[in-house]
């Protein structure tokens, strides 16, 4: 598929499901810090108005004075409302939760799907050089994940391995289908990844069975497993790649960062 034909520009990639506590937020800032530890530069855009990812990397309530709500309401730009982190090279457009209102507030602007794509598809010569731009989107289908979608080249959508996972996947389907064939023609699914995966455990193994019966290759070959130090490192406000390199966590994730990586290198060829 002609997916990112901008050669020159980040890869950007949406990271939904409208199900929460699948782990979008965890693999968003994971797979982040993974890519970073193989020389990439990211960029993290915080979509979902809890802000987890925000707070995740250690931005404070306090400090989060330019956001993405900001972004899209067109009151800042890209470069003042970009933010470092702890971790070099990975950077943030923190969230608050002004953002929860933006479906009521942008249903008058005529360009409301458009608002994060215009921005990210035409970065300023200030804050070019990232190799992907990571968009954690909020656990539902509205205007903020479209934007998320229309804005992106391709999208991952982390499974949790549990009864009915799939079923929500046909409407996330449904909405990608529909955003293609009105707003981003070229937007694909990247791929899927099985999140809190505990071998153990049968239903676990008979997610992964359907899963890859139904989405073949769509499957990532990583499973991110079910693992304590994935749980505990966001209360440090830190990647578990930063929180216990050698966690089984870690290694899953610079699997799936290395998996990404090579799909991305095989669609720019």
């Amino acid at each position: 598929m002609s997916a990112h034909n901008d050669h020159n520009g980040p890869k950007i990639i949406a990271i939904a499901n409208q199900k929460g506590g699948v782990g979008k937020t965890t693999t968003t800032i994971n797979l982040g810090a993974a890519l970073v530890e193989r020389k990439k530069r990211v960029l993290l855009i915080d979509l979902d108005p809890q802000g987890n990812a925000s707070t995740g990397l250690g931005i404070d309530q306090d400090k989060r004075e330019a956001t993405t709500y900001d972004l899209l309401s067109g009151d800042v730009t890209i470069e003042k409302a970009i933010q470092n982190t702890d971790i070099k090279h990975l950077d943030i457009v923190p969230a608050t939760t002004d953002l929860s209102s933006a479906d009521i507030e942008l249903i008058d602007n005529q360009k409301r799907s458009f608002l994060l794509r215009d921005v990210l598809r035409n970065l300023p010569a200030e804050v070019q050089g990232y190799d992907y731009i990571l968009i954690d989107c909020p656990p539902s289908l509205n205007i903020l994940t479209v934007n998320a979608m229309v804005a992106a080249h391709s999208l991952i959508v982390p499974l949790q391995s549990e009864f009915f996972a799939l079923e929500g996947l046909s409407q996330l389907i449904l909405t990608v289908r529909d955003v293609r064939q009105t707003a981003n023609p070229d937007l694909r699914i990247e791929g899927i990844a099985l999140t809190m995966y505990d071998k153990r455990n049968n239903l676990s193994l008979q997610v992964e069975d359907d899963a890859r019966e139904n989405m073949g290759d769509m499957v990532f070959e990583t499973v991110i497993p079910r693992n304590v130090r994935v749980s505990e490192a966001p209360s440090f406000a830190m990647p578990v790649l930063s929180y216990d390199s050698n966690s089984k966590g870690s290694i899953a994730y610079r699997a799936l960062a290395k998996e990404v990586i090579k799909k991305s290198e095989k669609v720019r060829a």
